[in-house]
């Protein structure tokens, strides 16, 4: 089974934190999607910014998180944004 650090943006401290949130392979990451697992890491850990959000993207589409484009970074955006309480739906 192929671990997280093998896709892009995945690196061994994401990896870590994404194993205490429930999501152990990339499997498991696709089948949360990127916005379901960045919920998941902020509930555990609030700290946790919109490059994280945009690095699970990027691995779910095989790419560098500074290459998503724009309306998908703008969506992920908002998203974002609603679960930091700046309006919006999460969810």
């Amino acid at each position: 089974m192929a671990d997280l650090t093998s896709m892009k943006n995945i690196g061994a401290e994401m990896a870590r934190k994404l194993a205490a949130a429930g999501v152990r392979t990339p499997q498991e990451l696709e089948q949360a999607g990127a916005k379901e697992a960045f919920f998941r890491l902020k509930v555990l850990y609030p700290n946790v910014c919109l490059v994280h959000l945009y690095a699970l993207e990027g691995a779910l589409r095989d790419m560098d998180f500074n290459s998503l484009p724009q309306e998908v970074k703008a969506d992920l955006k908002e998203f974002s944004d609603a679960l930091r309480g700046k309006g919006g739906s999460a969810l």
